[in-house]
C-alpha cells in the first residue's frame, strides 16, 4: 500500500478555500491526503494539547509522521547537553506523542539527522542510545551525510537499520557532494518505509549561509518523466515493505502539492474519500468574522 503526503500543511494555498482560517487548514487538508508530515515539532516540542486538537479536527483516515525535535538529532551546534536535559527532551517529545500513539495514527517519529552527523562509532551509539529512550514508539531514520552509505558502509548501514528496528527514510535530494545521500532503494522494516522528497536544486542545497537559503533550497518541480520513474521505484519498494509513505518536501515554490497529486495519478491512488485526487472538494463555508 502507498500513501502519499506533504511535508506541513500550512504553505499549500491551492488546497484550500480563500476564505480558509489557518485553524481549519489541516480539516481541509485531510481531504486531499491520507499522511501529512508534522514539521513544526523539530522547531519546538508541542503540547499534548494540541496534537490533542489536530486528532479531533481530522478523520481517522489522517495518519501523522512527526519530526524528532532538533535538540534530538544534534542540529542545535553547542556544548553537550548534560544527560538529564537530554533525558527531560525525550521524556517531553514521548509525551507529546500519547495522543496520536493512542489513536494509532502516528506512521513514525522521524529522526533526520543533520549534514555533519557521519557514520562513526560514537554516532552509532548515539543512534543505540536514541532508539533506547523511544522505545515503544515507531521511529524512522533519515541521513543527510554520505558515509553512511559509501560502497564499505551501505549494507553494515542497512543490517544496523534492521537490528535496531529503525524505519529507513529513503530520500530523493540533490547531489551535492557529502552532505547529500544517494536514492537508496531499500527497506529495512517488513512493515513501514519513508520516502521524502527534497526536490534536486543542487545549487541551492549547501548554501546554508545564504540570507533566503530556506526559500531556494526546497524549490523544485519535479517533471512527468521523474515522477513515472519513481513510480517503478515505489512500486518496487512496495515489494519489500507493506505499506510505503510518500512525503513530498519540495515546497519553496508550492509545487509539492501539484507533484503529490500526479503521483497519486500515475499510482491510481484516490484521496481519502475515494475520489480523484485532482478533483477538488466541494468548497467549505465558513462565517467570517466581522472584527
Amino acid at each position: 500500500m502507498i500513501s502519499i503526503g506533504l511535508a506541513g500543511w500550512g504553505d499549500h494555498d491551492q488546497l484550500y478555500v480563500p476564505v480558509s482560517k489557518a485553524g481549519s487548514k489541516l480539516r481541509q487538508y485531510a481531504k486531499h491526503f491520507p499522511v501529512v508530515e508534522v514539521d513544526s515539532t523539530f522547531y519546538a516540542i508541542q503540547s499534548k494539547e494540541r496534537f490533542s486538537k489536530w486528532l479531533a479536527d481530522t478523520p481517522e483516515s489522517l495518519h501523522f509522521v512527526v519530526k524528532a525535535y532538533q535538540g534530538m538529532t544534534g542540529h542545535q551546534r553547542g556544548p553537550t547537553v548534560p544527560a538529564s536535559e537530554t533525558n527531560e527532551m525525550f521524556g517531553a517529545f514521548r509525551q507529546m506523542l500519547e495522543p496520536v500513539m493512542e489513536t494509532g495514527r502516528l506512521t513514525a517519529a522521524l529522526f533526520q539527522y543533520p549534514p555533519w552527523f557521519d557514520c562513526t562509532a560514537a554516532n552509532v551509539r548515539i543512534l543505540r542510545e536514541t532508539k533506547a529512550r523511544m522505545n515503544g514508539i515507531p521511529c524512522a531514520l533519515e541521513f543527510r551525510h554520505q558515509s553512511w552509505f559509501t560502497q564499505e558502509y551501505c549494507e553494515k548501514t542497512l543490517d544496523f537499520m534492521r537490528q535496531e528496528q529503525w524505519t529507513h527514510s529513503v530520500c530523493d535530494e540533490p547531489q551535492a557532494g557529502i552532505g547529500s545521500i544517494p536514492i537508496v532503494l531499500t527497506a529495512t522494516d517488513a512493515q513501514s518505509t519513508i520516502v521524502r522528497f527534497h526536490g534536486r536544486n543542487v545549487s541551492g542545497w549547501n548554501q546554508a549561509g545564504a540570507p533566503n537559503w530556506r526559500e531556494v533550497r526546497y524549490l523544485y518541480r519535479y517533471s512527468e518523466e521523474e515522477l513515472q520513474d519513481w513510480a517503478n521505484k515505489l512500486r518496487l519498494l512496495e515489494q519489500q515493505s507493506e505499506h510505503i509513505y510518500v512525503i513530498f518536501n519540495n515546497n519553496s515554490g508550492g509545487d509539492a502539492a501539484d507533484n503529490a497529486k500526479r503521483m497519486m495519478e500515475i499510482l491510481g491512488l484516490t484521496r481519502p474519500n475515494g475520489e480523484s485526487p485532482n478533483e477538488p472538494p466541494p468548497p467549505i463555508v465558513e462565517q467570517l468574522d466581522l472584527f
